[in-house]
């Protein structure tokens, strides 16, 4: 009896016992972490695109131009043989002329990774910071022109002048384009930047030019501007008058154009050597009068001139005493010609816009040293400008003034909110990117 009952004892505790383990056991299992699938982040580098090519997938050479560098010496000692060099610059010719390759600008030679002799498979030149032209020749030969991406950011800068606007400027690490643009693109016939007052103050909102982000290349345009000269204001807002001439003048918070029709002289930074004299006397000619129907502005030789206002070229050519000379009629009642010039840059039938670049000064034709003489013809008669009452510029039209008018209002707004501290602040411009961002 007793080993019966000891036997179911012993039976129930191994029974007990491998229930425990079992337990136990399962207890551990659910326990147990499960593995988890853990997912590594791979950074992966942007590839390096310029030229609208991946640099990663090429062994890239750069250099300038040389003196004496050619299209075809720079390929030949890069192990290019002369009859593919000639074949390529025949190919190119239609969009490139090869043999407008200038001393001192870059340019990028494209090889294959796996060619041991790194033979370039394409040519890029940069003429300037913004444009390139690429001939590429891997498979076929075909070049084009482009441009790299262009970025313009609003910024916004006020100042309160102690002696002069440049000054102010520099102070705050601000461009000197800036002072030149309001003292003689916008209020050069409105404020006499030479007589400031301490205490004057401004607001200017303008973009500032990036191109591919990072190449600063300096003060693009002044959208809007507010100048107190002694206490009185004078707003300045920008507006395209003519978008199919790309006419752009700067008015008041009233429609007022701020220039004149005429700019003062041709050339900046000069000196006047020889006004209009009727009566005027040469040694040379034996002291006879010789009239000087012109202006004379002395300026080194290869200065840029100037159309002085909107207008037709009617004549661009080379004569006589005249020297290389253009010739602009500006409206039925105004022409102005310019002489002496050491090289044209318009033709006859071009229309130019007021400050635009129509030749270099020289010493073509007779004359005793480098400048330009500017001749102004008032109803077909030559006159002394400086004697004339200019007119103003052309005012905007009725139906273009309350455009211009609902244009300003937020501009002016913003305008009037600035507050005069001597700080820059600055925003990526939202407008439409056709105006103010381009992308190649």
């Amino acid at each position: 009896m007793d080993k019966t009952r000891n036997r179911r004892l012993g039976r129930k505790c191994i029974i007990i016992i491998c229930l425990g383990l079992l337990v136990f056991s399962c207890k551990n299992d659910t326990q147990k972490p499960e593995e988890e699938n853990v997912e590594v982040a791979v950074e992966v580098p942007e590839p390096n695109i310029e030229f609208g090519f991946n640099l990663d997938n090429y062994i890239v050479k750069r250099d300038t131009i040389k003196s004496g560098d050619s299209f075809g010496e720079i390929l030949e000692r890069n192990h290019v043989g002369y009859p593919k060099i000639f074949n390529i610059a025949e190919k190119a010719k239609d969009t490139f002329d090869i043999r407008r390759l200038q001393v001192g600008k870059p340019y990028t030679l494209l090889c294959v990774k796996e060619d041991s002799l790194e033979i370039p498979k394409s040519f890029i030149y940069q003429p300037n910071l913004e444009e390139y032209v690429v001939i590429d020749f891997k498979d076929s030969i075909h070049a084009y022109k482009s441009s790299k991406p262009i970025k313009y950011v609003e910024k916004i800068a006020t100042g309160i002048i102690n002696s002069n606007i440049s000054e102010t400027l520099e102070s705050q690490g601000l461009s000197p384009r800036l002072a030149y643009k309001m003292a003689d693109e916008i209020y050069a016939w409105t404020i006499d930047f030479r007589r400031l007052q301490k205490g004057d103050r401004f607001k200017v909102i303008y973009t500032d030019k990036y191109i591919d982000d990072s190449i600063y290349t300096g003060v693009h345009k002044v959208k809007a501007a507010y100048f107190e000269h002694n206490t009185e204001p004078f707003y300045a807002f920008e507006f395209t008058t003519d978008s199919v001439k790309g006419i752009v003048d700067y008015f008041n918070e009233e429609a007022k154009n701020l220039r004149r029709a005429f700019l003062k002289a041709p050339v900046k930074f000069s000196r006047i050597s020889s006004r209009y004299n009727l009566k005027r006397r040469i040694a040379v000619y034996g002291y006879k009068v010789k009239p000087h129907k012109g202006t004379d502005f002395a300026a080194p030789i290869g200065t840029p001139i100037m159309a002085t206002a909107n207008g037709t070229v009617t004549k661009s050519e080379r004569r006589g005493g005249n020297g290389n000379y253009v010739k602009i009629r500006h409206n039925a009642t105004y022409e102005t010609q310019y002489l002496h010039m050491r090289k044209r840059k318009v033709k006859r039938g071009d229309f130019v816009k007021q400050g635009d670049i129509i030749g270099w000064v020289g010493m073509t034709g007779n004359t005793g040293g480098p400048h330009v003489c500017y001749r102004f013809w008032k109803n077909g008669r030559q006159v002394d400008p400086f004697k004339q009452k200019l007119p103003e510029a052309k005012p905007i039209s009725d139906s273009l003034k309350i455009k211009y008018l609902n244009y300003i209002e937020p501009i002016k707004y913003k305008l009037d909110n600035i507050n005069f501290k001597p700080q820059i602040t600055e925003k990526e411009v939202p407008e439409a990117p056709v105006i103010y961002q381009t992308n190649s």
